[in-house]
């Protein structure tokens, strides 16, 4: 079972394994997979018009499954590679030794926006962009530009604070946890970071960066936060309707999967 940490707390070696293996399922070709599931499933199935990944209740468990297997991927490299989560509320500087060069890089030069340092840049050649949503060939950040502040933790703590997981009428307008841990309504958490990276991060192919999984990770990490705070509510809608998944309904593009089955993240790991 991994036990997540912060990145702020993994050894020099910890993360040189963790970004050794990303890289390699990039040369596999495994890495690109993810990027193409992400930016298929983020909005909308087009048979059925199912909300899977986004601006729905499934935003949370949909991920929590994502990220597992992503993990899950990282470790048939190297088995003791874990998924580092990054507290945005504590790390708030493109000065973070989050954007060292020897763990995720830094940000992009002006003009283009183009990472040039770290393992990711594209003159290393490690990291080339084959699942383009915007004809850039090359990794992209632009730190602070398009938002200047990250949340905060006094904004963390009031959407923790809330009692309800989500609302009919389960989408971007819903009131509850679920829609204001993803941004659409209160203080803006999860979509805040995205546009505070920029770059590809603010497209369907957000996982072109790796900062991605990191981020991703701290949403999951906040998610078992509110479920110990609030012990005694859970997922909603148990019956959902057309276009939104129930308690049991399964999960595309998995089929075998239901929001159900990832209510208990313990099963698969435990957060530091």
């Amino acid at each position: 079972m991994a036990d997540r940490k912060n990145q702020a707390d993994l050894s020099a070696t910890e993360k040189r394994d963790f970004v050794d293996a990303v890289v390699q399922l990039k040369k596999q070709g495994r890495y690109d997979e993810f990027i193409t599931t992400h930016n298929a499933f983020i909005m909308s199935d087009t048979d059925s018009g199912e909300r899977t990944g986004h601006r729905s209740p499934s935003f949370l468990p949909w991920h929590r499954r994502f990220l597992l297997q992503f993990e899950q991927a990282l470790q048939s490299v190297n088995p003791s590679v874990m998924l580092p989560y990054w507290d945005w509320t504590v790390d708030r500087s493109p000065r973070s030794s989050l954007w060292a060069d020897s763990f995720l890089g830094g940000d992009g030069r002006a003009g283009d926006g183009r990472v040039t340092t770290g393992p990711f840049a594209f003159g290393g050649g490690n990291w080339p962009m084959n699942i383009r949503v915007d004809g850039r060939t090359f990794l992209r950040r632009s730190l602070g530009v398009g938002v200047r502040e990250l949340p905060t933790r006094a904004e963390v703590d009031s959407v923790l604070a809330l009692s309800t997981y989500d609302a009919s009428p389960w989408n971007s307008g819903s009131s509850g946890f679920r829609n204001q841990v993803e941004g659409w309504r209160g203080p803006n958490l999860h979509n805040r970071v995205h546009v505070w990276v920029g770059g590809q991060m603010t497209t369907g192919a957000s996982p072109n960066d790796p900062v991605f999984w990191l981020h991703h990770c701290f949403i999951d990490k906040l998610w078992a936060d509110w479920q110990r705070l609030h012990p005694s509510l859970g997922y909603v809608p148990v019956t959902a309707p057309q276009g939104v998944v129930g308690l049991r309904d399964t999960m595309k593009p998995w089929n075998d999967v239901t929001p159900e089955d990832m209510l208990d993240h313990t099963k698969f790991y435990t957060y530091r």
